[in-house]
């Protein structure tokens, strides 16, 4: 094993109605008056909300509900929220939802404890957060993994910016997590949690870092759990079994387990973050739709690395490094395509195939117009993204690449 840091200090309580502990919770952490912040009106109809805040008002805590997150989460709605929390006299952020409501509760929570600094300082990089309030989360949808994460992700969206920014304040006080909340979720929703919850391992799976072994086996395990699950997901949305199973995974993908004392490469998310900032395609969607050019772009860097993903996730029975390595690629595109993801921008929903001029633009906007690079695998400069995306803007085959 490699040296690593690991921080996981996030309360898990998993399993059926536990959203009723809410309350309980989020008093045993010190909460006196809990801002609810939540996304579309399905929490409302499920009647998930109104369980969670009678868990509030029965805990002898005051909680303001607000509603709204939409995904890609707006910059605007977090400012507009960390008005209303400030006047609230807010002292703890609950989050019910997925990803998008999660990461909109945690900009809430760092601008009403820093009520002089506009939020989007901190995703910039011009102010470091250096204290913040507590957010617990009610989990809905199994993708982005923010319940237990030390990112959040914001989009500006006057500027089409999407910035992702990492700091344990970000990490949750508590996760409540009951994979029957995620019942009634649409097929794609399912489907672009899938990619998300591969794609936080195989961005910190695709690493020239050697000797930690079992770092490997936990990344190759959980795949392959999210593989087989997800199939099963992906046509049943109500099998408890498959969906506690993406759930679980989901969190221990972005918490850092996966990727201990190994360095992160994460190119794949910045790559789809334009798409998502740009086109307001859903994040799952937009790493399934850049992924495979990504990967045909880098392999050679380390076929080895590749071969070994084929070999242990796949079951790939290859013994050419090269070969194994394409053949890992192609059945990773393939599972995409069985769970209805797009694999291009030809394929991804409001995208479609792009003038080589704004393929230009996207890969200038993604270096923060040409200050950085992406990546650590391969590092990959504004040509080098620009080529990424030229070939994912192709509405072929895999074969045709």
């Amino acid at each position: 094993m490699q040296a690593f840091t690991q921080y996981t200090p996030t309360r898990i309580v998993f399993g059926k109605d536990t959203e009723h502990q809410a309350g309980s919770l989020a008093k045993q952490m010190g909460a006196t008056r809990v801002f609810v912040i939540y996304g579309g009106g399905s929490v409302v109809r499920s009647g998930l909300l109104e369980r969670v805040t009678t868990s509030l008002s029965e805990a002898g805590l005051e909680w303001m509900a607000a509603g709204g997150v939409k995904p890609n989460p707006r910059l605007s709605f977090a400012r507009e929220c960390v008005e209303k929390s400030k006047e609230f006299g807010t002292d703890f952020v609950l989050a019910i939802g997925g990803g998008s409501v999660i990461d909109t509760g945690k900009a809430i929570a760092h601008g009403t404890a820093n009520p002089d600094t506009d939020i989007w300082d901190f995703w910039t990089g011009k102010q470091k957060v250096t204290r913040s309030l507590p957010v617990g989360v009610v989990l809905t949808l199994s993708a982005a993994g923010s319940e237990t994460s030390d990112s959040a992700v914001l989009t500006d969206e006057e500027t089409h910016e999407k910035r992702g920014m990492a700091t344990d304040f970000n990490r949750p006080a508590f996760a409540i997590m009951n994979p029957e909340l995620t019942f009634t979720l649409p097929k794609y929703q399912v489907g672009c949690g899938i990619v998300d919850i591969c794609m936080h391992t195989l961005d910190r799976y695709f690493t020239k870092s050697e000797h930690n072994e079992l770092t490997d086996e936990i990344a190759e395990g959980l795949l392959r759990t999210v593989i087989c699950n997800g199939k099963i997901a992906i046509k049943d949305a109500h099998n408890y079994d498959a969906m506690s199973e993406l759930m679980w995974a989901g969190s221990l993908s972005h918490n850092g387990l996966t990727g201990l004392g190994a360095q992160k490469d994460f190119a794949v998310h910045q790559l789809g973050h334009e798409l998502s900032s740009r086109f307001d395609l859903a994040h799952g969607a937009s790493l399934s739709a850049v992924w495979e050019s990504w990967a045909l772009y880098v392999y050679q860097e380390k076929p080895e690395r590749f071969a070994q993903y084929a070999r242990r996730v796949w079951n790939v029975r290859e013994d050419d490094t090269e070969k194994a390595a394409l053949e890992g690629i192609r059945q990773t595109v393939d599972y995409f395509k069985s769970l209805d993801m797009p694999t291009c921008f030809g394929e991804a929903e409001g995208v479609g195939v792009q003038s080589d001029e704004t393929l230009h633009a996207m890969a200038h906007s993604c270096t923060y117009g040409g200050v950085r690079t992406i990546g650590s695998f391969h590092v990959c400069d504004e040509k080098d993204i620009y080529k990424i995306y030229k070939m994912a803007n192709k509405n072929c085959k895999f074969s045709d690449r």
